[in-house]
């Protein structure tokens, strides 16, 4: 097959690097594979050498591209948008289009009819999750759930120890998490989880790590009245995020929405106990005892739950093995292609 990847996306996020787990898993399968993506964005920046990568600008290049995209088997769109330019061009391309849908969100009754309109139009929708697809199962969709890839992280140990002496970590435990300071990752319940925890113990750093957004002045101003400026600290974004699970204690989730939380993936991974709330695909992820499952928004049970991980070293060990299976085997970089390409040639072969 030759298959096109689509992900115009000026970020990188979960999807992106998904992206490049698919482009690869399917060339070592004996696939062609190509990448449609964002000029100067780190997609195109990151796409390992060897690969054909179409690095375009701006939406009228992309629609003029994918009008001519015949010469591929599938295209593959990774992102909202670039199924709306599959679809929308698909008279001129003929080409079956598949669709990884990566977020939760509902969609509002306003829309219902112009995202309803290209889901349908999708030859092959793929949840990664059970949430990622109740949507489009209330739209009369139903999608094949492919969940998302994890692979083991080579650490980088400068870039661990840069961290160590930035932030004075040397003899303390380690928290953190991942997440951008936005709404739907609910980093104020975060805050006030830790201000909890640290009513009983002052032995510990929390790092967030991820981009500024719309809750972050509320968050600040959380840590600052709790008192725990010293305790609580933001990292930001940063390069190489995944070197720091080497080190950490605990790693926590807040999310009051999530379609499935990869960076719970990369902690089971490297055997790190993850607590978290039940939004959406975190309560599949954490199921079976793989972690420690609160209630959104339940800042008191977050600061338990990470003290319970600090403390019952037997509890910790119980849950890290089992998420640590559990990842290997449902999270696996080429099962998840291998599930893909299962579909794709199914799909090629009822046209």
């Amino acid at each position: 097959m030759k298959i096109l990847q689509l992900n115009f996306e000026k970020g990188w996020r979960g999807g992106e690097r998904q992206t490049l787990y698919c482009m690869r898993a399917f060339r070592k399968a004996g696939h062609e594979v190509e990448l449609m993506c964002r000029a100067g964005g780190p997609l195109a920046e990151r796409a390992p050498d060897g690969y054909t990568v179409h690095a375009l600008r701006n939406v009228p290049a992309q629609l003029r591209f994918l009008a001519g995209a015949g010469r591929y088997d599938i295209l593959h769109a990774q992102t909202a948008n670039t199924i709306t330019w599959a679809v929308l061009t698909k008279w001129l391309h003929r080409r079956p289009v598949a669709f990884s849908r990566r977020t939760s969100f509902v969609v509002k009754p306003n829309e219902e009819w112009k995202t309803g309109f290209k889901w349908r139009h999708a030859d092959l929708f793929v949840a990664i999750s059970e949430m990622a697809a109740s949507e489009p199962r209330r739209l009369g969709i139903e999608p094949v759930i492919i969940r998302s890839a994890v692979e083991p992280h080579q650490i980088d140990a400068a870039n661990v120890q840069a961290l160590v002496r930035e932030f004075g970590l040397e003899g303390k435990k380690v928290l953190a998490t991942s997440a951008a300071l936005i709404r739907d990752k609910d980093p104020v319940t975060l805050v006030r989880a830790v201000g909890e925890l640290a009513k009983t113990r002052r032995d510990f750093v929390f790092l967030h790590f991820g981009a500024g957004g719309d809750r972050e002045r509320q968050a600040r101003d959380e840590a600052r009245l709790l008192g725990i400026e010293d305790i609580y600290r933001f990292a930001g974004f940063r390069k190489g995020v995944e070197d720091f699970y080497s080190i950490l204690d605990v790693f926590v989730m807040s999310s009051e929405e999530e379609a499935l939380g990869s960076s719970v993936l990369d902690a089971f991974l490297q055997r790190v106990p993850v607590v978290s709330t039940d939004a959406g695909g975190l309560k599949e992820s954490l199921a079976d005892g793989r972690g420690v499952l609160c209630r959104v928004g339940d800042f008191q049970a977050l600061a338990a739950g990470m003290a319970r991980c600090l403390d019952d070293a037997a509890f910790r060990r119980e849950v890290t093995e089992r998420a640590y299976a559990y990842v290997r085997d449902e999270h696996d970089v080429q099962k998840m292609g291998e599930r893909y390409l299962a579909r794709f040639q199914a799909l090629l072969a009822r046209r």
